[in-house]
């Protein structure tokens, strides 16, 4: 199989001017990293992190790389963040959904194994898009709106999930202000908003993480478990938040293995 980066970065609306500030150069967007050979193949939604005030390079590119050399195609989802703020970043994440799963035929993607994988901010975004999602407008004029948004599964890197508690305050304050209403924190608190439809999910964390709590990946798979939605979680004892893939940590570098394991299970 050969890898294609198709086209460069394709904007997620015709005709719709993207935007161009310091941290939203180009969105929203999504950059294709395609596999091309025989057949279809799964595929990923990358959502970098950066506490929806700018998204990491390093937990973009580096995936998509990973992904591609497991057999997976990979699509780097370019949201905007700061100074937008919800829901904006999650309709453009239900945006990418739909698009990817309209072009699947052309784009030899297998159109019930597309997934979402983020990291810290962007796994906030991604685990909103695996609990906000919809089956699409039938009457919709857009043909890519009447598809639906559902992720098949989502990996979860280190995720903000809840805007309570226990949340990445730089990443709540850039989504909601910094005075969000009840009503808000909990709409946008993933681990309430989870039901039997939630998709399977893979996370991993440190337990000494200094920026985002441990607590977010644990409120999490507690709800996961309540509706018996197929999980797996590990948490490594030590390490630094923002590890990306890992690779030079000696603990935490174990997880794309684990979670390409995880998702061969998933079909994958």
């Amino acid at each position: 199989m050969n890898i294609q980066h198709t086209r460069g970065k394709i904007p997620l609306w015709d005709n719709v001017k993207l935007v161009e500030n310091e941290f939203n150069t180009d969105c929203p967007s999504i950059e294709p990293f395609l596999l091309d050979g025989d057949g279809t193949y799964p595929v990923m939604l990358i959502a970098p992190g950066g506490g929806y005030s700018h998204r990491a390079e390093h937990e973009a590119y580096p995936v998509a790389q990973w992904l591609n050399s497991i057999g997976i195609s990979a699509i780097v989802l370019h949201y905007r963040v700061a100074p937008f703020s919800h829901p904006i970043p999650l309709v453009d994440a239900e945006r990418a959904l739909r698009m990817v799963r309209y072009h699947a035929s052309e784009w030899k993607l297998d159109h019930n194994r597309i997934g979402i994988l983020g990291f810290s901010a962007g796994g906030h975004l991604a685990s909103t898009a695996g609990t906000h999602f919809d089956l699409g407008n039938s009457q919709a004029e857009d043909p890519i709106e009447r598809i639906s948004s559902r992720p098949d599964v989502m990996v979860l890197c280190y995720p903000v999930i809840t805007m309570g508690e226990y949340t990445h305050e730089g990443s709540r304050n850039n989504l909601l202000g910094e005075s969000p209403s009840m009503e808000m924190i909990q709409l946008l608190s993933s681990e309430s908003q989870i039901t039997k439809d939630t998709p399977p999910t893979f996370l991993w964390h440190t337990a000494d993480d200094a920026a985002v709590d441990v607590e977010n990946s644990l409120l999490f798979t507690s709800m996961l478990n309540r509706y018996k939605i197929p999980f797996e979680l590990h948490v490594f004892e030590s390490g630094r938040h923002g590890l990306g893939m890992a690779e030079e940590h000696p603990e935490a570098k174990a997880w794309p293995g684990l979670c390409e394991a995880w998702l061969r299970k998933r079909g994958f």
